[in-house]
């Protein structure tokens, strides 16, 4: 094992580690804007870079591209999977130049399972990518740019949730700023874990904020954020990524996989 994996699964395993029954969660979102900069350079290593410094148990991605013409045909989800030594799973949205566009996740540990479901997009569809994990089940999304559609898509993501039981994380660039109907109708069932105070959008002058992880609390789960931020990167894409550092509880029951 190459000492640069092995201190880094090491650290890790220390920022992971936590008592009373509690686990530590480093989660990040980011809109890569198909990995092309505001230098107009297509730079996975610069995104890697990012994402790698974090120490992330599970970053959310936005604007994937997969084989399409305008990335030269590579699997940009594969290859930052490969650059972060972690777990890929990609939820294409639509087809887009001769290959697929949509959101991916990479993970620290393997999925118990995974699967994507539509939601609602006029200006293009949209999808929602969800992965089960042995404590808590992650989804990842890009909505609607069309407060309809976001709404709609608050209302199917809340009923696909009814009766989970696992604490469940939600996500992405949402394209809707803390004060929108949208964020204010996600929050009669989630609870916003970022920094939605921090601007993500332009990177180089953010004035906005629309990217978000949130906490589903309608099934009593409770989340203690530790630390928040909106990660200083003003180059690598157009968005800058959201960090949190959570913890929740542990579950030391053996469950069975399959996401309803």
């Amino acid at each position: 094992m190459k000492w640069k994996t092995f201190l880094s699964m090491l650290l890790f395993c220390l920022l992971a580690f936590n008592v009373n029954g509690q686990h530590d969660l480093r989660l990040m979102s980011y809109n890569i804007r198909h990995g092309v900069g505001l230098d107009g350079r297509l730079d996975l290593e610069r995104i890697a870079e990012v994402i790698n410094r974090e120490h992330l148990d599970i970053v959310a991605l936005q604007e994937v591209d997969s084989v399409t013409q305008r990335t030269g045909e590579r699997d940009l989800l594969s290859e930052l999977g490969e650059f972060t030594d972690m777990y890929h799973v990609y939820a294409p949205a639509i087809p887009f130049e001769g290959g697929k566009y949509g959101v991916g996740l990479l993970c620290r540990k393997k999925p118990l399972s995974f699967r994507s479901v539509p939601l609602p997009g006029r200006e293009e569809p949209r999808v929602l990518l969800l992965a089960e994990f042995k404590d808590y089940i992650f989804c990842c999304t890009h909505l609607s740019l069309t407060e309809e559609d976001q709404l709609t898509s608050v209302e199917r993501i809340e009923m696909l949730l009814d009766g989970e039981n696992k604490p469940v994380f939600l996500a992405g660039d949402l394209n809707a700023e803390p004060d929108s109907p949208t964020i204010i109708a996600l929050q009669k069932k989630f609870v916003i874990l970022t920094e939605c105070r921090g601007k993500t959008i332009p990177a180089d002058n953010p004035q906005s904020c629309i990217d978000y992880i949130l906490g589903y609390v309608a099934n009593g789960s409770r989340y203690q954020v530790k630390m928040n931020y909106v990660i200083n990167e003003p180059i690598a894409s157009d968005h800058r990524p959201v960090f949190v550092n959570v913890s929740i509880p542990e579950i030391c029951r053996e469950v069975e996989p399959g996401i309803k």
